[in-house]
């Protein structure tokens, strides 16, 4: 039996080691829990990019997004543990699948938003039945919350980018995406996924490892916390500007996520605000896919840089908690013809 991934003591402030092996431990622990959602093609979009693009749809995903596989791993070791309650900090989709993996078990759980957060992913939370505390704009802002309310309540917090379960469940939508497409004949030479706080890119790192699948990174421009950690060699703070990608406003990749992806990503490409409204758009029209603005991020990255990676690329879907307005503001927004991205 494979020991369980963050075993480091609580006073060891080493990353813990991880490799391919956590993640099909992960998949083992969450068989029957997940929905195993398709991969889906399109002649369009194919077109668009000059190679054939795999879309893991996890969009369809419990709670509308990958997030709740690791929330689900993540809470299932505190109960074990004995757990009173849980708290997180998240610009919404990991804080509704902590609210949806509590509510399996019966525990109260409060978590903390940007206070601008979308709407739409509040009522998710509250719909299941977790407590909604706001706290400012920035990354430092919800996690000085979080330990204020971490104090008060003596509850136990998952960290969306620095606990381990939470990557290693993350992966398992990447190891999913190389697995179907073998079944249907083909391999995937690349797997272009969104970088947020960085626990969807370190876990598809894993995921790849040893399996010759180029990961490539895609983020906002106008948040590239990850660009500059590379270029830093460490994680950074870097200045948010504004984007209409709520899940990838972390202005600091994480710890772990940065020590897991740093060395085996091949490429980090940085994405204009237009070219993910174009993406969504594309998104919609070719593939009939709702989808949000953090997994635009990563098509749009594919639609531009697919063909410099090999024939067939993979890209994580993320999710598709994307707020009514403002997906009928950007379709509103269409005009005639085909849309492009312009990532770079």
């Amino acid at each position: 039996m494979r020991e369980p991934v963050g075993s480091v003591a609580a006073t060891d402030t080493r990353s813990p080691r991880m490799d391919r092996g956590d993640i099909e431990e992960a998949e083992r622990r969450l068989a029957g829990r997940v929905w195993r959602t398709p991969v889906i093609r399109s002649d369009q979009l194919d077109a668009l990019c000059g190679a054939r693009l795999w879309l893991k749809t996890e969009n369809l995903q419990r709670g509308g997004s990958f997030k709740v596989r690791g929330a689900l791993l993540a809470v299932e070791r505190l109960v074990a543990s004995g757990s009173r309650g849980v708290i997180a900090q998240s610009t919404g989709n990991h804080a509704i699948a902590v609210a949806l993996a509590t509510r399996e078990y019966g525990l109260p759980t409060v978590v903390v938003l940007p206070s601008d957060a979308a709407p739409a992913k509040i009522r998710r939370i509250r719909e299941a039945g977790a407590h909604v505390v706001t706290a400012g704009t920035v990354l430092a802002d919800r996690v000085a919350a979080l330990e204020e309310l971490r104090e008060l309540h003596g509850y136990d917090a998952i960290d969306p980018y620095q606990n381990p379960h939470v990557v290693a469940g993350q992966g398992t939508a990447t190891a999913e995406l190389i697995g179907q497409v073998a079944v249907q004949g083909a391999r995937l030479d690349a797997v272009v996924v969104p970088v947020g706080g960085g626990s969807a890119v370190a876990g598809a790192a894993l995921a790849a490892e040893g399996r010759d699948v180029a990961v490539i990174g895609a983020e906002p421009l106008a948040v590239p916390a990850f660009t500059e950690a590379l270029r830093a060699g460490r994680p950074v703070t870097v200045p948010a500007g504004r984007t209409i990608a709520d899940g990838l406003r972390p202005d600091r990749i994480g710890d772990l996520p940065f020590d897991l992806a740093h060395r085996a990503v091949r490429r980090v490409v940085t994405v204009p605000e237009a070219a993910i409204a174009d993406a969504l758009r594309a998104a919609f029209l070719h593939a009939r896919l709702v989808i949000e603005p953090a997994a635009a991020t990563a098509l749009a990255a594919a639609l531009e840089h697919a063909s410099g990676h090999g024939a067939d690329v993979g890209v994580l879907i993320s999710g598709g908690n994307v707020e009514p307005s403002l997906m009928a503001s950007l379709l509103a927004d269409h005009e005639a013809g085909a849309p492009r991205t312009a990532a770079r």
